[in-house]
Parts: structure tokens; sequence; C-alpha cells
């Protein structure tokens, strides 16, 4: 949970607000400003046009008929005008500030570094753009509403000062008695704030992993455990809320009672003028339709402060992922042409804060148009060294080079561009079959897609679905078989032409039927380009140009298929183990 910052801090969140989102809408500003004092003038007036009708009313005047109603029904409409168009402005403002925010949260977290964003669950990241965004939705509104409740109590005030100023003087009295208790309610709040927001995160984070292994919980009978944990998230979510809700509850008491006493005080007041004949029946209406008037709109200033440091709270978590800067940045340099030479030298990695290393010392080339595979037991480091090639972590010893350059010494962009990845699980949006395909390469032609999905066996289901290449494929490819997903992904890989393909385990979770069409299209995306192989079914591999075996995060033999089985090492031992399976 993010730290409290001290009130200089609180002054810099808001002059950051303000510079880099707020100020930007100056028209809109402007509008709900013209709007605000048009509200706050016409409520004003309230009080002075009963007390001139009761005053009217107690002379016997005519004019009571003719003239008060047509001057309320006026001031009435131009109120309801001021007041739409005062929310309608207000709003648009404070949404267009939130969706800015929200745009820059999503850059900054698309752009942090990979074991930053792996480390919270994704429905975590999501409650900073609900939770957190409603938070400061809430406080922005209510902060630009104030003052709209601030012109209208002053033009109240300044009704009642004219109407008699000796009254006047008691609330001026009782109000800020409010100041203390609304001060400290608010710092309680903001802390309860934050410990809420964590709630939200964790309970969204819960809910997503459960809804995500229902197949795992059904088949395991685990619905009870579930439900049960669960259960726990929900009653820290309520203790939070309740937190919140107990603290903000003793606001209105508050004011209320301070409300009570004001109205009390004023009217044994003004009752004593009227009754000595020092007041008219006018001035007590007026002056008491005033003070009532003014009780929402100091309510509204007296809770402003509660909502204000739920905000803050929002600003702050928000605030510190866009400031958080990413340790993983390109070099000066772009990459250079090359047709595709990858090195590891003595590469070492360890994740932050394990002490065993995930790889130590790992050193293989793979020439232009070669095949490597990466084989080995599960935990040996495979696919840990696939993710170092385009830089989603960077070595803690050694260097990797592409075309003889360090990959740390140019920018992210042209590394990335040169590479294509296809894992087990093929990654497939909710979007398109034709969108799917085009974000290899974003820019091509619809010939090019079909072109790449031809490529990859993929042509003839697409073609076969309801709208074709238009077809949208549903969260996750849901639509889709496995085999059709991961031939989506091929097409993915040859439209973006690159000089690496990274393949993990991208055949292992496919029948035979599948596997044998897909290794086809693997063939053909294969052809001139280096490719990176990590497999456990050493069948898939045995026609590699060079195989590297990994134990501990050591490579610890290399060749090809028949000098390692001649060699009767580890690579031979898995070699008859998977061939005995087999049998």
């Amino acid at each position: 949970m993010a730290a409290l910052p001290p009130p200089e801090t609180t002054k810099a969140l808001l002059a950051r607000l303000w510079r880099h989102y707020v100020r930007h809408h100056r028209a809109g500003i402007a509008l709900a400003l013209v709007c605000t004092a048009a509200l706050a003038g016409f409520t004003a007036l309230y009080p002075l046009v009963i007390q001139q009708a009761f005053d009217l009313f107690t002379a016997g005047d005519n004019r009571i008929v003719w003239l008060v109603p047509p001057a309320i029904i006026a001031i009435t409409a131009a109120k309801s005008l001021a007041q739409y168009g005062q929310a309608v402005a207000v709003q648009a403002v404070v949404l267009r500030v939130i969706e800015s925010l929200q745009n820059d949260l999503f850059r900054a977290l698309t752009r942090s570094d990979f074991a930053v964003l792996t480390a919270e669950a994704p429905a975590r990241h999501a409650a900073r753009f609900t939770a957190d965004a409603q938070a400061i939705r809430e406080a922005l509104t209510k902060a630009i509403n104030a003052l709209a409740d601030g012109l209208t109590v002053i033009g109240l005030v300044a009704a009642m000062v004219w109407l008699d100023w000796h009254m006047s003087l008691i609330l001026l009295l009782l109000y800020p008695l409010a100041v203390v208790p609304v001060t400290r309610l608010g710092k309680r709040i903001r802390r309860a704030s934050g410990g809420m927001q964590e709630r939200v995160g964790e309970t969204a984070a819960m809910l997503t992993e459960s809804f995500s292994a229902a197949r795992v919980v059904r088949s395991y009978g685990l619905e009870q455990q579930e439900e049960a944990r669960a259960g726990r998230a929900f009653a820290a979510l309520r203790d939070s809320l309740l937190a919140i809700i107990r603290t903000r509850s003793k606001l209105d008491p508050i004011l209320e009672a301070l409300g009570g006493i004001a109205v009390a005080g004023v009217l044994a007041f003004v009752g004593w003028k009227v009754s000595t004949g020092r007041g008219t029946v006018g001035e007590f209406t007026g002056f008491i339709s005033a003070l009532l008037l003014a009780t929402r709109p100091m309510r509204a200033l007296g809770s402003l402060n509660a909502a204000l440091q739920e905000g803050f709270g929002g600003l702050i978590r928000v605030f510190a992922v866009m400031d958080r800067h990413p340790t993983i940045t390109g070099g000066a340099g772009t990459l250079p042409e090359g047709p595709g030479r990858l090195a590891f030298e003595q590469v070492g990695f360890r994740y932050t804060g394990i002490d065993q290393a995930a790889l130590t010392g790992l050193s293989f080339a793979a020439e232009p148009g070669q095949t490597v595979a990466l084989v080995g037991p599960s935990g040996a480091g495979k696919s840990t060294a696939l993710t170092l090639l385009p830089r989603l972590y960077d070595p803690t010893e050694g260097r990797i080079t592409l075309d003889g350059v360090e990959i740390r010494d140019v920018t992210l962009e042209s590394l990335r561009a040169a590479i294509a990845y296809v894992g087990q699980d093929a990654v497939i949006f909710d979007d398109s079959a034709l969108a799917n395909i085009a974000c290899g390469h974003p820019g091509s032609s619809r010939a090019e897609v079909e072109a790449a999905a031809r490529a990859a066996a993929a042509h003839d289901f697409i073609a076969s679905l309801p709208q074709g290449y238009d077809t949208i494929l549903g969260p996750g490819g849901s639509r889709l078989s496995g085999g059709q997903r991961q031939r989506i992904a091929l097409a993915r890989a040859l439209l973006r032409n690159p000089r690496v393909l990274l393949l993990d385990e991208a055949t292992s979770a496919l029948d035979a039927e599948n596997e044998a069409a897909i290794g086809r299209a693997l063939e053909t995306l294969r052809e001139g380009r280096t490719t990176l192989v990590v497999a456990h079914r050493l069948a898939t591999v045995q026609e590699a140009d060079r195989i590297v075996v990994m134990q501990d995060g050591r490579a610890i033999e290399q060749g090809r298929h028949a000098e390692l089985v001649a060699a009767d090492g580890l690579y031979a031992r898995m070699v008859r183990t998977q061939a005995f399976a087999v049998e």
C-alpha cells in the first residue's frame, strides 16, 4: 500500500494533476464556471424573493398575485438550466481527465519491465483502472462542485447579511467548529481507502484465478475450497469497506448537529426580534429560507475533505505506477541488417529474490538459417533462455549478440522487430481473424495476411468461419480449436517475416494430426531463418542443426542428434526413456 504523502507532496499531486491533465480543458472549465456562477446567483435570489413575497402578503399588496409567481418561475427555470449545464460541463471535464489518466497508466504498464508487470496478478492492475479511477473521479467531481457550493454559500450568506447581519454572526461563530473533526476524519479515510483498494485488487485477482481454473476446480472437486477462499476475500473486502463507511458516517451527524444548533439559535433570536417589533415576518422567513438552502451546500463542503482524501490515495497509486522507470531500456543504435547469426556468450541469469541461478555460463551459437534446439528436463532453463533474446529480462552475466551486435546496444523496437515468438499456448485476442494475424506486422494488406494464413495452413478453416477473416474469434480464441489457434499464431509470425524465430513447445499440446499439419507449416516458417526451439518431445528436434542439452541452467552437451546419441550422455538417456514410453 502506498505511503501517505506529507502536505507538500499533496500540493505536488494537485499541481501535477492540474499541469498535465486538468488545464488542457479550459473551454469546458470556463463553461462550468459560468454555469456555476449562474447557479449560485439564482439560488441566492430565492430568500430575497421569499422575503419580498411575505412582506407584500403581510401588507396586503396585490403585487403578490401578478409579480411574485412569474419571478419565481423565471428564477427556477434559469436555475434549472444553469444546474443542467454545470452538471454536464463538470462531468465532461472530469471524464476527459480520467480518460487521459487511464491512457497514461495503461501506457506505463505496457512499457514497464516484464518482471514488474508479471509480479502482480492482472486483476490487481485492472483495479487501478476501475476502483482508483472511480475514487479520483469522485474527488474531482466534488472538488469542482465545491466551487458551486462555495459560491452558493457565499451568495446565501450575502443574502442573510442583507436581511439581518446580527443573525449572521451566530452562524459565523458556529460553523467553523466543524473544521477540526472534518479534517481528522479525512486523514483516517485516506488511510482506510488505501487498505480498501488493496482488498479490491486482491479480490479481483482471486476471482480471475478461480474462474480461469474452472476445469481443474470441477475436476478435482475443489468447489468448497474455492468457496471458502472467496469467503475470506469477501470478508476482508467487507471489513475494509466498513472501516471507510464508519468513518464517513460520522461526518453527516456532526454537520447535522451543528446545523440544528445554528437553526435553533437563529430561530430563537429572530423570533425575539419579530415579537418585539425589531424585524418583519418577511425578513424572518427569508433568513430561515437562506439558512435552510445553505444547509445542503455546506454539508457537501464538509464531506469534500473525505472524498479528496480517497482521491489523493488513488492518485498516489496511479502516479506511483507512472513514475516507475523501466530498468530494461534500449540502446541508441538500430539493429543493422543481417542474416541472423545469434550467439549466447557465458550468459548467466537469476530471478529477483531467488538465490539459485536460472542460467549459468550458457554459451552456444546459431548460424544464419540454422535451427538450434534447447532440450533438457523441466526447470533446466530452456524457456528462460528464450525470454532473454527479446529482452523481457536481461542477463545478469555474459552477453547475447545478434549479427555481431550486443542486443543491449540497440533499440528495443528494432530488436523485437527482428524476432517472432510462438509458444505452447497461442495468444489470440478477442478480435477478428484478420486483426489477429495482421498484428504480427501492422499495416499489412489483406492479401499479405491471406498469404501468411495459406503458408500456415490456416486459410481454409478461416474461410469457412461465418464471416471469414472478419469473424470475431472470442476471448482467447474460444471459437477455435487448439490446432486452429496455433495456426493463427504461426500465420502472425510468418507475416512478421522475422530474422530470428523462437518456438517454445509450439506443438506439444496438439494431437498427432494437428502436430503434423503445423509441423509442415513450421518447416515453411523456418526456411531461411535462424530458429531457437524449446522442446520436450525429442522426436520433433532430431533434424535440428544443433541440439543444446541443458541441466540446472547449464549447457552440458551440444551437437547433432546422432553425435549426442553416440556420446551416451543425458541426451541419449532421454531419447531411450521417451522411446520406451512410446513403446
